[in-house]
């Protein structure tokens, strides 16, 4: 039987475990064929949330823990649309300002109660839950923030891309924080990808404003 928190290896004097390997190879390997649009990435993926869901309750990250139920969730409705049917055309955009104002809001307070429910959790819970939560506020917020950005990346808006790098950013902090050094430079990757696919989707929608510019322009009535 594998020891999975066990050591593999280390970097830089900081011991990496057997599960931290398979689920930062299964996230590399899932962005990747998510890029080609391949399907594998779907199970694979399905790979990188399970072990990320144990590694994240071994260091009591515990609404990280809970943010991987639903990607789980999501991951499978994904891996089924992808069998059934194709993905509709939608158009990149911004928010306005007024979406901006309920997005931000919806996140500071859906992580403020959150995040004090995460500081009671191991005293409602506490045979689950033995240990306090780590990071309690800032854990819930990166969680919030992962299933607002989602949201807002299905909807294809470009605020999406910004709220991930935000996120990526403390990520890397909370999980060096945590001495997982490997899943921190697995975000780090991410935030590189995140920092790309923001710029990707500016010139995306500068050549799709362009292209409707024209059409409108070859429509409009003399």
């Amino acid at each position: 039987m594998i020891p999975w928190f066990e050591e593999a290896f280390s970097i830089w004097e900081m011991p990496v475990s057997w599960i931290e390997c398979i689920s930062v190879l299964a996230g590399i390997v899932a962005v990747y064929l998510a890029a080609k649009e391949n399907i594998l990435t779907w199970p694979i993926g399905l790979v990188n949330i399970a072990t990320a869901f144990f590694i994240y309750y071994h260091v009591h990250l515990y609404s990280d823990m809970f943010l991987q139920i639903y990607f789980f969730g999501i991951s499978l409705y994904g891996w089924w649309i992808w069998n059934t049917e194709h993905r509709a055309e939608v158009p990149l955009k911004w928010l306005n300002r007024r979406q901006r104002l309920q997005q931000c809001a919806l996140l500071v307070v859906c992580s403020l109660l959150a995040g004090w429910w995460m500081t009671r959790i191991h005293l409602d819970f506490p045979k689950a839950f033995p240990h306090p939560a780590a990071f309690p506020y800032a854990d819930t917020l990166v969680a919030i923030g992962s299933i607002l950005a989602n949201t807002l990346m299905a909807k294809r808006y470009l605020e999406s891309w910004i709220l991930w790098i935000a996120i990526d950013v403390l990520c890397v902090y909370l999980y060096l924080q945590k001495d997982i050094l490997l899943i921190a430079m697995e975000f780090l990757i991410f935030l590189i990808l995140a920092i790309y696919g923001f710029w990707n989707w500016m010139r995306l929608k500068k050549k799709q404003d362009r292209g409707s510019k024209v059409f409108h322009g070859l429509h409009q009535v003399p």
